[in-house]
């Protein structure tokens, strides 16, 4: 179980750094309301989206060495650790997005969560929901 739960983060955070610093563009027309879009607002976020990137790409590249070589954690309570932080960065890709998805069922909300963000929301929920499971299994 845990080969599998590394492999799916590693690929989802790959996917994300592909997205935020390669295809910024597409995240970016996602977000930015289309009235919006001939504004300095998408190329700012664009940009921003190659930082967001970056992150992606150290948790996914962590995961891959995580993956080559379990034998790194020979403790229960490393891998808990370990998983328990992984289940935050998915985490709060969640939590933000929570927030706007509520807005959402009331007709507001900077952004919408469907199509490809609300992929993204529950992807994100999943995979925190999996590391954090794991996490604690490894821990009691």
């Amino acid at each position: 179980m845990l080969e599998t739960v590394l492999a799916l983060n590693a690929l989802w955070f790959a996917l994300g750094f592909h997205l935020f610093s390669m295809r910024g563009r597409i995240f970016a027309k996602v977000v930015v309301a289309r009235e919006h879009r001939d504004t300095p607002v998408l190329e700012t976020l664009i940009m921003s989206g190659k930082f967001l990137g970056g992150f992606n790409l150290a948790f996914a590249v962590l995961n891959v060495l995580l993956l080559i070589d379990t034998s790194l954690f020979d403790k229960d309570l490393q891998w808990a650790v370990i998983l328990v932080a992984i289940a935050i960065a998915h985490a709060t890709q969640f939590a933000f997005n929570a927030p706007v998805a509520l807005q959402n069922r009331r007709g507001g909300g900077v952004w919408q969560v469907k199509g490809l963000m609300l992929f993204i929301f529950v992807t994100d929920f999943a995979l925190m929901t999996m590391n954090g499971v794991l996490a604690a299994l490894y821990f009691f």
